[in-house]
């Protein structure tokens, strides 16, 4: 039987680079699909385009409308290919309009000096903590197991926005760069714990950058994530937020992926 996600980010690939694909209706948010299932359809196809070097190092998608219910287009081009990098410009297209742009950097991974700066957040085991849902017309968060141990929806008003919780896919999955790329968008927009309500609110622009390699994410398997999102300015109907993925708590913890995005709002009635 396959995954919901695999059902969900699941092309067929068609003439000149483009790829068709069809919303699901497990990944529904109140205001068209959910856009981290569109993040991680793109990374999908991208797979599965001929000419791909190596893996996904950075996707934007620039989210212009709602992609509505049924089969939408995905538009590739690859602008140059250099020697470790490959740079992408994509459009997703349904019923003849342009609903979302962008662009994804793929690239071969080289062995090099690393370092991490930032730390992962302190939290407690995952079983310690409870789980905690959403509401129902927020369907795709049916697909993640999410134990929050700040900053979650039930907690009210607050002067800090930061959120930090474990999440894995439910059911159980293994992590991959698709899967990854829909996970950065799973935080909920920031300014709705600052007011401690829902609110208007969508994400216009979303960039996540991809430092996992592929054994990172074969050693990651199926375990939860510990994945941590503050929001940065609020004002003038606009906010950015940043959020962290790590393969889990203390010293040995990997970040697997870093993410921005710029989200739209309109004050609480």
């Amino acid at each position: 039987m396959s995954h919901v996600l695999d059902e969900a980010i699941a092309v067929t690939v068609g003439e000149a680079g483009v790829f068709h694909a069809t919303t699901h209706a497990a990944y529904a948010n109140m205001v068209g699909p959910f856009g981290g299932i569109t993040a991680a359809t793109v990374v999908h196809a991208l797979q599965q385009h001929p000419d791909v070097l190596g893996e996904p190092l950075a996707l934007t998608l620039n989210y212009a409308a709602p992609i509505a219910d049924g089969d939408w287009d995905l538009h590739t081009e690859i602008i140059r290919t250099n020697r470790t990098n490959q740079h992408w410009v994509i459009r997703i297209v349904q019923n003849g309009t342009t609903v979302s742009t962008g662009s994804a950097v793929f690239g071969l991974h080289r062995p090099t000096w690393g370092s991490t700066e930032p730390r992962p957040p302190a939290a407690p085991p995952v079983e310690e903590v409870a789980a905690q849902g959403f509401p129902d017309f927020i369907a795709w968060a049916n697909n993640y197991d999410m134990r929050f141990v700040v900053g979650g929806l039930n907690d009210g008003a607050s002067d800090d926005s930061t959120s930090t919780l474990w999440l894995r896919d439910v059911p159980e999955r293994s992590l991959d760069y698709p899967s990854l790329a829909s996970i950065a968008d799973s935080f909920y927009p920031r300014a709705f714990l600052r007011h401690g309500t829902f609110m208007p609110a969508g994400t216009i622009s979303l960039t996540t950058y991809f430092h996992a390699t592929p054994a990172e994410l074969t050693a990651q398997g199926s375990d939860h994530l510990l994945i941590t999102a503050r929001g940065v300015r609020f004002g003038n109907g606009h906010f950015d937020q940043d959020g962290q993925i790590w393969s889990g708590a203390g010293d040995d913890a990997v970040l697997l992926a870093t993410t921005h995005q710029l989200v739209y709002f309109k004050d609480p009635q």
